[in-house]
């Protein structure tokens, strides 16, 4: 049964996050997640198995869990690409709709076993029946505007990694892709169908789905993503940076780096970051970015790995090179995968290394 499946696989999720040592916040906001589908997939299967009814003190708790999946998704993308929101409150906000949603059934759950096992059979009745299509407008709703922001996190997320980190291979977006995209799959089921035993198979399938290939991201189960992290210091306003850096300093900073990097060839560091060229210059990594942004027009990412390419032309010229692979040169120059080198050097050339080699 697909719905065992599902609940198994987000129980056995649940206690991988639980085990888990040094559990980061985004963490924590999976593991909720995973429990929220336990309980909606135990109540839909209770409902298909015809036991429902049987426990008449649990009935409508279930009915605004939709309203919590695109806030859970939410919460854990933010938290994963550090852009969740700045004051503790904040979260409160986002929980508003399903909090109203109770309060309002506050008459319901005191309601005699009976009443409400009626109620629940009309779908709510006579009393409840402006309250479920007002409900299932905020379900809508709230479904889609959760995966379009989420959508719009990873956008802005793709952008602050380029502006931080020279290499990007380990700071994969796929994982956190599947989970909106997915979602969104769903959220497509629950507007366009509208057919419970689908919706429910299709919550299934993803939970499945995330338990299967969750094991495998180590920014998950490991405690990695503290690399890409942006720091707080950095989040700072525009206008801001720009009013500390005059022209002219601007100007001998951006010398000071060139020569920095013609010099000591820090680009050949695979793992370089922006904070760590931001101490060689003793910079501020804020100051850093706007120079490379200004004065060489380009990302940080994009900065480094011009270097890295320059070199390995430089290194394909020499004749004792070529008893050694374009990868191992490569290497050298400070990439640190087959996939960036040739994504980069394409980039920059307009040529895979071994097109360019051959001309």
């Amino acid at each position: 049964m697909i719905y065992i499946a599902g609940i198994s696989i987000a129980l056995f999720t649940s206690a991988l996050l639980l085990l888990k040592k040094d559990k980061s916040t985004a963490d924590y906001f999976l593991l909720l997640w995973m429990l929220l589908n336990v309980g909606h997939l135990g109540f839909h299967y209770l409902n298909f198995v015809g036991t429902l009814f049987d426990y008449p003190q649990i009935l409508g708790i279930q009915l605004p869990f939709p309203l919590f999946q695109g806030v859970a998704l939410y919460f854990y993308v933010s938290s994963v690409t550090n852009q969740s929101p700045q004051r503790n409150w904040h979260y409160l906000l986002h929980l508003i709709p399903a909090i109203l949603a109770y309060l309002y059934m506050i008459s319901f759950f005191t309601l005699p076993a009976a009443e409400k096992i009626e109620i629940f059979k009309q779908k709510g009745g006579e009393d409840y029946a402006l309250f479920m299509s007002i409900l299932q407008i905020a379900v809508f709703v709230s479904g889609f505007i959760y995966v379009v922001w989420c959508s719009w996190l990873l956008i802005q997320h793709k952008k602050n990694i380029t502006s931080q980190f020279s290499d990007i291979e380990d700071i994969s977006l796929s994982w956190l892709q599947f989970l909106v995209y997915g979602l969104g799959i769903v959220w497509c089921f629950v507007i366009f169908t509208q057919s419970d035993v689908i919706i429910y198979q299709a919550v299934a399938v993803f939970v499945i789905l995330i338990g299967f290939f969750g094991v495998q991201q180590k920014n998950i189960f490991n405690k990695v993503e503290q690399r890409f992290k942006e720091p707080q210091e950095i989040k700072v306003k525009e206008k801001y940076l720009s009013s500390g850096l005059s022209e002219e300093n601007s100007d001998k900073q951006y010398e000071k780096l060139t020569q920095l990097m013609e010099q000591d060839q820090l680009y050949k560091n695979a793992n370089l970051s922006l904070r760590d060229l931001a101490k060689e210059l003793n910079l501020h990594p804020n100051y850093l970015s706007q120079i490379i942004n200004e004065k060489g027009g380009v990302s940080f990412y994009d900065y480094i790995n011009t270097y890295r390419v320059e070199e390995f032309k430089k290194l394909i010229e020499i004749p004792e090179n070529k008893k050694f692979t374009l990868m191992s040169l490569a290497l050298d120059c400070g990439f640190n995968s087959k996939s960036s080198f040739n994504r980069n050097f394409k980039k920059i050339t307009g040529q895979i290394p071994s097109q360019f080699v051959k001309r």
